[in-house]
């Protein structure tokens, strides 16, 4: 049965789907991430803090999807 509330359908969604907007925060900005250190493996820290947001959405993307959906 599903859990959500019958006077605001979309109350219980809206908090969960805040979440999402985290990797356009974090993204949003580039003038705080914009400098080569620290490096990871070579890379300068512009390349691979975008990157990790890749991997950090796609997580974000996953637990959002399964906290509406249960």
């Amino acid at each position: 049965m599903n859990s959500v509330d019958p006077v605001n359908p979309k109350r219980k969604r809206s908090r969960w789907l805040l979440l999402l907007a985290l990797p356009y925060l974090g993204l949003c900005f580039p003038h705080i991430y914009a400098r080569s250190t620290p490096a990871l493996w070579g890379f300068p820290f512009f390349y691979w803090y975008q990157f990790a947001w890749v991997i950090l959405a796609s997580a974000l993307l996953g637990f959002v999807y399964f906290k509406i959906k249960a």
